[in-house]
């Protein structure tokens, strides 16, 4: 059941690799700079957060940080401080700030876990077949860069504490963000405690 449920989530990986999206942001990054400050209280002024628990949005690509913000926005994402903020947004502000933030500079950063380094990179590059775990890397590329074109998110020095919470939320069925497919939400059920761990610090220091 597995192996099978490895081969379908594949097969949809790389779909989307060869698959546009809904095409290039168009936006203002001078724009979206003025309209930035409220945002850098928690992401940093040029998009660095210095709280783990924040992610870092700079240098993301710009489509999937416009999906995030519609989706405060509508309430398919749930977070009391993102909602509020993105209330009272346009969609002509939202693209600006995605805009803005993709063409930051994002901090290098060190693995989180020096311990797990070995696991969490065989898991980012190979995933596990036996458990149905595809390779991260399908989707976000071999330095964690993502595709913008399929709406995938760049991954490289992000926080390690941030994604297992993100992992965890997908696994829990809490975060549904990946739409229809329930992509993450397959692929983070079938991770254990350890490997979400070991991962999310790979990821850390990726770049």
């Amino acid at each position: 059941m597995k192996k099978s449920k490895f081969a379908i989530t594949a097969l949809v990986f790389l779909w989307a690799q060869v698959a546009a999206a809904d095409g290039i942001v168009e936006g203002s990054a001078e724009a979206g700079k003025a309209k930035s400050i409220a945002c850098g209280a928690c992401h940093g002024v040029d998009g660095n957060s210095v709280n783990p628990e924040w992610p870092s949005i700079a240098g993301q690509n710009a489509l999937y940080t416009l999906k995030q913000l519609k989706a405060f926005k509508n309430g398919q994402r749930s977070n009391v401080l993102m909602m509020g903020q993105v209330a009272i947004l346009s969609d002509e502000d939202m693209a600006n700030l995605a805009v803005y933030f993709s063409e930051q500079t994002p901090a290098p950063r060190a693995v989180a876990d020096e311990s797990t380094l070995i696991k969490g990179e065989a898991l980012y590059r190979g995933g596990d077949k036996e458990e149905g775990i595809p390779a991260c890397m399908a989707c976000h590329g071999p330095t964690g860069s993502g595709n913008e074109a399929a709406g995938y998110p760049a991954l490289s020095g992000q926080y390690a504490v941030y994604t297992i919470a993100q992992l965890q939320a997908y696994a829990s069925g809490a975060r549904t963000s990946d739409g229809p497919t329930k992509v993450m939400r397959d692929i983070a059920s079938e991770m254990t405690k350890d490997e979400i761990e070991a991962v999310s610090s790979y990821i850390q220091g990726l770049h």
